[in-house]
C-alpha cells in the first residue's frame, strides 16, 4: 500500500482558476439548456464539481466519487426520462480528478478510484455510445491524466528520498569531522587535566599553569572546530565556509603540538613530491594522521615514540603512522567510528588503508592514496 503523502500543499491560485472555470462552463451550461430542469442540472453540477477541485488533494477518493457519480447520475437520469442525453460542458474537468486521485491518493485509494472511473466510463458509453473511436478516446484521456499523476508522484517521492540520501550523508559527515577533530581535543584535555591534577597535588604550579594553557587552546581549538561545522550546516546555499584546509604540510605542527602534550615523541619525515596533491587527498593524509596520532596516545601501552612517514611520488601518496607500544591496541577487535571514518576516506579517493600490529611491536597505520589524475 502506498504511503499517505503528508506534503499537500494548501490551496493555490491554480485552484481558485479551476473553480473559475468550472463555474463559467456551468453557467454556460444553463444559458444554453432548452428547459428549466437541465439549467437547474447544470447549476448543481457545476457546484458539486466546483467543490471537488477545492479538496481534491486532501480528500482525492471522495472527490473522485462525487465528481464521477454526479457525471454518471446525468447520463443516467436522462436515459430513464427518455430524454437526449445531457453532456455538461464543465464534464471535462473531472480529467482533472483523475490526475489527482494518483497524485495524492494511497494505493487502496487509488485503486478504488480507479474502479470508479471506469465503471463511469462504461456507464456513459452504455447510455450514449457514439462509436468506438469516441468512447475509447475518452477512456484514453481518462487513464492519460492518471497515468500523469503517478508519473509526478513518483517523480516527487524520488527527489524526497534523495535529498534524505543526501541528508543521512551529510550526518555521517558531520560525525567523521566531529571525531577526527572535536574528539582530538578533546582527548588532549583530558590528558591534560589529569597531569595537572597531579601536578598541583605535588605543588608543581608551573607545571599545573602550563597544563591549564594548554586545556585553554585545546578548548578555544574545539570551540573554532565546532562553529565551522555548525556554519557549514547553516549557510542558506549549503555551502561552506571558505577556509584554509589542513593538509599534510599540518602535520609537522600537529605533531609537535601532541608530543609536548601527551607525553610521546613524534617524527615526521617526508619524502619524495608531496605537491600539487589535491584538496580532497590533502585533507585525507591530515585525518588519517592525525587519527592515528590520537589513537597511540590513548590505546598504545607503554609507547614512548611515534614515526609519521609521508612519502610521494608520481602515482600515489603513502602515509604510515607507527609507534613502540608493547601488545596491540586496546580495541583493535572491534575498530571504532575513527578506524572507519579514516578507511571511508581514504577508499572514497580510491585508496586503501591497512591497519594492524607492527612487525616487532606497536600498531601501525597505512594509507596509500592515488594522486589526483591518477585513479583508476
Amino acid at each position: 500500500m502506498e504511503p499517505v503523502v503528508e506534503d499537500r500543499p494548501g490551496r493555490v491560485w491554480r485552484d481558485w482558476v479551476l473553480v473559475a472555470a468550472v463555474v463559467g462552463a456551468a453557467l454556460a451550461d444553463a444559458l444554453v439548456a432548452d428547459d428549466t430542469g437541465r439549467r437547474l442540472v447544470a447549476v448543481a453540477f457545476g457546484a458539486l464539481l466546483a467543490l471537488a477541485m477545492l479538496a481534491r488533494r486532501t480528500h482525492p477518493l471522495a472527490t473522485v466519487a462525487l465528481g464521477f457519480g454526479s457525471v454518471a447520475a446525468v447520463d443516467l437520469a436522462s436515459a430513464f426520462a427518455d430524454r437526449p442525453p445531457f453532456t455538461p460542458y464543465a464534464g471535462v474537468f473531472v480529467v482533472v480528478l483523475a490526475f489527482s486521485l494518483l497524485r495524492w491518493a494511497t494505493g487502496r485509494h487509488a485503486a478504488i478510484g480507479l474502479a470508479i472511473v471506469v465503471s463511469v466510463w462504461l456507464v456513459s458509453v452504455t447510455t450514449e455510445f457514439t462509436g468506438v473511436a469516441d468512447a475509447g478516446g475518452g477512456l484514453l484521456v481518462l487513464l492519460l491524466a492518471a497515468s500523469l499523476g503517478a508519473a509526478v508522484r513518483y517523480r516527487h517521492i524520488a527527489r524526497a528520498q534523495q535529498l534524505e540520501r543526501v541528508r543521512f550523508q551529510e550526518r555521517d559527515l558531520l560525525a567523521r569531522e566531529l571525531h577526527d577533530t572535536v574528539a582530538h581535543h578533546v582527548s588532549a584535555i583530558a590528558i591534560q587535566a589529569q597531569a595537572g591534577g597531579l601536578l598541583a597535588e605535588s605543588r608543581d604550579l608551573d607545571g599545573a599553569a602550563e597544563a591549564l594553557e594548554v586545556i585553554a587552546e585545546e578548548a578555544s581549538s574545539t570551540l573554532a572546530e565546532m562553529r565551522f561545522m555548525v556554519g557549514s550546516l547553516r549557510r542558506p546555499d549549503g555551502t561552506a565556509p571558505v577556509v584554509a584546509q589542513r593538509g599534510v604540510a599540518d602535520i609537522e605542527r600537529l605533531t609537535a603540538a601532541d608530543g609536548a602534550r601527551g607525553g610521546l615523541r613524534i617524527d615526521v619525515e617526508r619524502r619524495g613530491d608531496l605537491d600539487h596533491l589535491g584538496a580532497a587527498v590533502d585533507a585525507a593524509l591530515y585525518r588519517v594522521a592525525q587519527e592515528s596520532i590520537t589513537n597511540a596516545r590513548r590505546h598504545a601501552r607503554d609507547a614512548t615514540r611515534v614515526r609519521v612517514l609521508v612519502a610521494g611520488d608520481d602515482e600515489a601518496v603513502r602515509l604510515r603512522v607507527s609507534d613502540d607500544g608493547q601488545g596491540r591496541l586496546s580495541d583493535a577487535r572491534s575498530p571504532g567510528f575513527g578506524l572507519l571514518g579514516m578507511a571511508e576516506r581514504v577508499t572514497l579517493l580510491g585508496g586503501t588503508l591497512e591497519t594492524g600490529p607492527g612487525s616487532e611491536h606497536g600498531w601501525t597505520v597505512e594509507a596509500r592514496i592515488p594522486r589526483p589524475g591518477r585513479r583508476r
